[in-house]
């Protein structure tokens, strides 16, 4: 992990980590709003990310990192972005199962056509709602537009990322109305920040 992983929080309300903040980089934990994070949740962490600005103006910092973590049967639930292709790696642990359909023309689910999406090369043909199935060491690309869910079955899974610029509090559209980020009660003074801290 960088070093900023290990910053306490007053290290990194700092002047000089204004641009960890504003990129949004380090550690992120949520449950979707729903309180049910063994059910419906995620861990992730992100390494490196750089920003809108760059992206807009097509140069510059373009892409971001993520690691993540997937519990045994833990939902991350059905959601596509609007700007962001995303290539999610199987890093190891279980199965990495991720539910997909294709778009329709008004950016809603379309229940009814295939999706395509490139894996490790080639590109794979699935029926609406088809579950692509990763091992440890695959992977899959997904395009702007694409719904998915995913899950991880057999045991845990260490998930990777590597996207175009990530924006979570703008690019992330979900089937069911519900949050991207944890509403937490603060009973306990934090050892680190949550991006959503910052």
């Amino acid at each position: 992990m960088p070093p900023f992983a290990y910053w306490s929080p007053e290290r990194m309300r700092a002047e000089d980590a204004i641009d960890i903040r504003a990129r949004g980089l380090g550690w992120d934990i949520t449950d979707y709003g729903t309180g049910r994070f063994n059910e419906m949740g995620l861990f992730l962490f992100t390494v490196r990310n750089g920003s809108i600005n760059d992206l807009v103006a097509g140069k510059g910092m373009l892409y971001a990192e993520k690691i993540m973590i997937s519990q045994k049967d833990q939902l991350s639930p059905m959601h596509r972005h609007y700007l962001k292709a995303e290539d999610i790696i199987n890093r190891g642990g279980g199965d990495l199962v991720i539910k997909l359909f294709a778009p329709d023309h008004n950016g809603e689910i379309d229940r009814t056509s295939d999706v395509f999406v490139p894996t490790d090369g080639l590109t794979r043909t699935l029926p609406a709602g088809g579950k692509l199935v990763l091992k440890p060491g695959e992977s899959v690309t997904l395009m702007p537009g694409i719904w998915h869910a995913f899950w991880t079955e057999g045991r845990d899974c260490l998930i990777g990322e590597v996207s175009t610029v990530n924006n979570d509090k703008t690019d992330n559209l979900f089937e069911m109305p519900i949050g991207r980020f944890s509403k937490i009660d603060e009973d306990e003074t934090p050892i680190h920040l949550l991006v959503s801290d910052y």
